[in-house]
């Protein structure tokens, strides 16, 4: 009898305790709505020219807005605009004229055209562009604010990392194998980065080798793979990819055949580490782009009424909008020699002693 007490005792507490939780969960999620209805939260809209999972650009971009959503008063949305061009336009448009937002927020060279034509029909309404800049001379465009990077400078560090260890060696890759580069598309962004890679890669070692190709494609990571695969078959033992999506299959490549790689945009060995293991072994570092601390930083600056629109802004090593991974197998094995030598490769163009060529004019810091 006692027994039996005992044990609807216990399912009596689970109970209570499980509708306690329900209760608390349910409240939370009232909390959670008011806040996202309050009518004096900044209204703000992601819009992807593309998808989200690359692992990469996008995904760090709408991990901006779900930082903003968590610690500024915003109220952010991100739309899918898929793979088809032909439709961003439409969809970009139908976000302005929604009357839904103050704030559209949209990347790359590829949305410039539509900013800039949705700027002049929506005067009041708010544009941020990141990775790329409005033709200000061009457009009426007052009422945007564009955010660039200089991946060049983190890309020719990636680059004299890269020809380092590839003129001393590692497992699978023999002193002196060449270095392939993958790029997406022959947009100036990705050219800033191969361009970058390339100088920093000759200024380590005048006599590295260097193969280069271009995917035409971000989201396909099969032909990717594809590229790499056949670099790999020339003797490269290092392939550096900003190609978005289309570098997981350069990932894969560097995995199957016991070679290496070096990302951009994300930290892909962190991503990699315990999903994908051995994929993760052969990541080197990743060319890290702030574009969610930048996104985040806009919105605030928005906020506090500081943003400057009319404008167009580039962040680089100073500014910590670009810098290079520091964790993985292969540079938790590095010497510390080598790690000094890079530092100083970082100072000098910081200082402005080392001038990285890339693919883009001045714009101002």
């Amino acid at each position: 009898m006692e027994q039996t007490v005992r044990a609807l005792s216990l399912k009596l507490c689970a109970l209570a305790g499980l509708l306690l939780a329900l209760y608390g969960l349910a409240y939370l999620d009232q909390r959670l709505s008011a806040r996202e209805n309050d009518g004096s939260r900044l209204r703000v809209a992601l819009f992807i020219n593309g998808t989200l999972g690359d692992k990469s650009f996008f995904d760090a971009a709408a991990r901006g807005m779900a930082h903003a959503r968590l610690t500024l008063p915003v109220r952010t949305r991100v739309i899918e605009g898929g793979t088809d061009p032909t439709r961003w336009e439409a969809a970009l448009t139908d976000l302005a004229d929604s009357g839904e937002y103050d704030v559209v927020v949209a990347g790359t060279f590829t949305m410039v055209p539509y900013v800039q034509k949705l700027a002049a029909g929506f005067p009041a309404m708010r544009f941020i562009v990141f990775d790329a800049s409005v033709d200000y001379r061009a457009c009426a465009c007052a009422n945007v604010y564009s955010m660039l990077f200089r991946q060049n400078e983190g890309a020719y560090l990636a680059g004299f990392l890269a020809a380092r260890l590839m003129r001393q060696g590692l497992p699978g890759a023999p002193a002196g194998s060449a270095l392939g580069v993958v790029g997406g598309m022959r947009f100036p962004v990705i050219e800033d980065f191969v361009i970058g890679f390339g100088a920093g890669a000759r200024a380590a070692d005048p006599e590295v080798r260097i193969l280069s190709q271009y995917a035409n494609a971000f989201s396909d990571p099969a032909a990717g793979k594809e590229i790499a695969k056949a670099q790999f078959g020339q003797g490269a033992g290092l392939v550096f990819h900003a190609a978005g999506a289309t570098g997981q299959g350069v990932n894969e490549a560097a995995a199957e055949a016991g070679r290496y790689a070096i990302a951009v945009d994300m930290d892909q060995y962190a991503l990699y580490s315990e999903s994908h293991p051995r994929r993760a072994a052969g990541i080197v570092t990743s060319v890290l782009k702030a574009v969610d601390a930048g996104l985040l930083r806009a919105l605030r600056l928005q906020l506090d009424g500081g943003l400057a629109y009319g404008s167009a802004e580039s962040l680089g090593l100073a500014e910590g909008g670009i810098r290079l991974a520091r964790r993985s197998r292969v540079l938790d094995a590095a010497p510390e020699p080598l790690w000094r030598e890079l530092e100083a490769q970082r100072d000098a163009i910081v200082a402005g002693r080392i001038r990285v060529p890339g693919a883009f004019a001045a714009v101002p810091r």
